[in-house]
């Protein structure tokens, strides 16, 4: 399918929505959200919450050492501008539109904007090592923080064009989000159990991956599981569902790195 028509059905999605979709209704009430992993086993709880034997802390370390390290041209390193104290909410309020562009950034494109414009370094590529290693120490430091979005002002097209594609059937298996994770949380599907499909402990550890991904390298697997289209990384559809996914997620705190199967 051509970018320009998914993109026309996208926007026929959101405009023919029934009214009450285009309020604040939720598909899963705030006082009913549950982390990803609430629906967990014990072994993979425990895990996750042991710094020592989580596998993503090797990814956060790591980005801690890119944090102080130069690059670029200026020789500048993200400690140079920015404290690590005051890094603490950061990644709850991502995605979200940056003043000088008008763009929506999620966290990663935070960090290669800075890289570009502060920097002048080359931009990390998405799902490099480097990238998940400073997107996954920066959003640790937020470990804790309710996720807290803005879908006002110039953000709420894409919120809206998000919602839309949340709720927009595709692939061969005709299925949208919102048929698993709003309609049937909690049940089982083959060997586990569905979740509401929260983005809060992402970069996290999948044993599937046996390494650190993204949330847009999830979304692709879902994708690739009802057999539908993958966009590239960085792609603004993903842009905007990362900004609906954290407003359905509001309130939950950040979880990152989370493990996952």
């Amino acid at each position: 399918m051509r970018r320009g028509s998914r993109v026309a059905r996208l926007l026929l999605a959101a405009a023919f929505a029934a009214p009450g979709a285009q309020g604040e209704e939720r598909g899963i009430p705030l006082d009913q959200l549950k982390s990803g992993s609430a629906f967990l086993g014990q072994d993979l709880r425990a895990l996750q919450a042991d710094e020592f034997a989580n596998p993503g802390m090797l990814w956060v370390e790591r980005g801690a050492k890119l944090w102080r390290e130069p690059a670029g041209k200026k020789s500048l390193a993200c400690a140079s501008c920015h404290q690590e104290a005051g890094m603490r909410v950061v990644a709850a309020r991502y995605p979200r539109i940056d003043r000088s562009s008008g763009k929506l950034l999620n966290l990663e494109g935070r960090i290669n904007r800075c890289r570009a414009e502060r920097m002048n370094a080359e931009p990390l590529r998405y799902e490099s090592d480097e990238l998940l290693a400073l997107t996954a120490f920066l959003a640790r430091r937020s470990r804790g923080v309710p996720i807290e979005v803005s879908i006002e002002g110039p953000a709420r097209a894409h919120f809206e064009a998000g919602r839309a594609s949340y709720n927009l059937r595709r692939g061969q298996m005709n299925l949208a989000c919102s048929h698993c994770h709003d309609a049937n949380w909690g049940k089982r599907l083959l060997s586990e159990t569905i979740s509401q499909g929260h983005p809060n402990a992402y970069p996290a550890y999948r044993l599937e991956w046996q390494t650190v991904g993204s949330l847009q390298r999830r979304m692709r697997a879902c994708l690739s599981g009802i057999r539908a289209e993958m966009l590239p990384y960085g792609a603004q559809e993903y842009l905007d569902l990362e900004l609906y996914l954290a407003w359905r997620a509001q309130g939950l705190p950040i979880e990152t790195p989370g493990v996952r199967r």
